[in-house]
């Protein structure tokens, strides 16, 4: 009865201006699934500094340290600018050379279960490790980057976690510097969002603080979770599922062949010795590892992407794996003209033309634009 109440409720609030809950009992159930945020925080137990102060403290430093580069040209920060929502703003990543995909924002990564645009990954430390030593991007080879950090003013530091340096082979203090990265990235956690305050409010019955979020916003949040279909994928306090779709943005990539996507990520993932199932994980009880383990490739996994959480969203184009939708009403209008129709294993279309008016366009872009701090 308390949310069929916000559906219907009008009030008057300072200076006159009207104020209104627009939701149906339904919808507001639908809401309150997405939240509530920041989500309970857990130490990873792959990683025995995941949560240690002195671990954040290095991993930080190394972050923004070019050291990390074999030529000592870029550090993490290059890419990953905390200005840009720890994205880049490019429309495809910049290494030592140009990179295949559009570079992810690092908010949030404690809500995944894979990483990097085809999950090639299952924990944060060893996507932290993956552009330390890809040749096209910062280059560095286990000995080099043994040689790097040793000459470093880093080296008290590590040793204050991991023990002495010099008694290290390379490749464990490349999974060392992972670590420390990752205990770092956890603490990349988004703040309260206007629909965060909103979706509050309506948990608490303060139906003042709910009539105060935009007409507009509630209007796109009833497509979000409505016939947009966008709460398929985008569900949940980090709106995503975590998982791997077909966007609708094509895989073939101009000069570059094919991006294999899911498929190719399965590929890295089973040759990779550093997943939670493999010698390196600090956790004796292999928590998490049932994934990589049951895991299967198959070939409709070509073009498959993980879907991204959206909080911070607008701070994180362009969009899609490729980096070629601009801004969100691009997004938006992708989805609405799409000329496609993708389906589930059960028959359910899932992509599919959302028709849109250009008013439900502007308002699904408003409601997206609520997930982002400061809006």
């Amino acid at each position: 009865m308390r949310r069929l109440f916000f559906a219907l409720c009008l009030m008057f609030v300072a200076g006159g201006a009207l104020a209104q809950v627009i939701l149906s009992d339904d919808e507001i159930a639908l809401a309150l699934a997405h939240g509530p945020w920041p989500s309970e925080w857990r130490p990873d137990s792959s990683n025995r500094v995941s949560g240690l102060s002195k671990a954040v403290t290095l991993g930080e430093a190394l972050f923004h340290d070019p050291i990390l580069s074999r030529d000592g040209t870029m550090s993490c920060a290059t890419c990953h600018v905390p200005e840009n929502g720890f994205s880049d703003g490019l429309t495809r990543g910049q290494g030592r050379v140009a990179l295949d995909r559009n570079t992810l924002s690092l908010w949030n990564l404690t809500q995944h279960r894979w990483f990097g645009w085809s999950g090639d990954t299952d924990n944060l430390w060893a996507q932290s490790m993956t552009p330390i030593l890809n040749p096209r991007e910062m280059g560095h080879d286990t000995e080099s980057l043994k040689v790097a950090l040793s000459s470093s003013p880093h080296v008290e530091a590590y040793e204050a976690l991991f023990g002495r340096l010099d008694q290290h082979e390379g490749q464990t203090i490349a999974v060392n510097v992972s670590k420390a990265l990752a205990a770092f990235q956890e603490t990349l956690v988004t703040g309260v969002t206007p629909f965060d305050s909103f979706r509050l409010a309506l948990e608490n019955g303060d139906v003042v603080t709910a009539g105060l979020y935009p007409l507009a916003a509630q209007r796109g949040l009833r497509i979000f979770v409505g016939k947009g279909r966008c709460a398929v994928c985008h569900f949940g306090p980090a709106f995503t599922n975590g998982e791997f779709h077909d966007a609708g943005v094509p895989y073939f990539m101009a000069g570059a062949g094919v991006d294999q996507g899911r498929f190719g990520g399965l590929t890295a993932l089973f040759a990779s010795p550093y997943t939670l199932d493999g010698a390196f994980s600090d956790d004796p009880d292999r928590t998490g590892a049932w994934a990589v383990r049951g895991v299967q490739r198959l070939p409709n996994d070509f073009g498959l992407f993980r879907v991204p959480g959206l909080r911070n969203v607008a701070l994180t184009g362009p969009y899609m794996h490729d980096g070629s939708l601009p801004d969100l009403h691009a997004v938006v209008r992708h989805y609405n003209e799409i000329d496609l129709e993708r389906m589930h294993a059960d028959g359910e279309a899932i992509l599919r033309p959302l028709g849109l008016s250009d008013g439900e366009v502007n308002d699904l872009v408003s409601f997206l634009e609520s997930l982002t701090e400061g809006r």
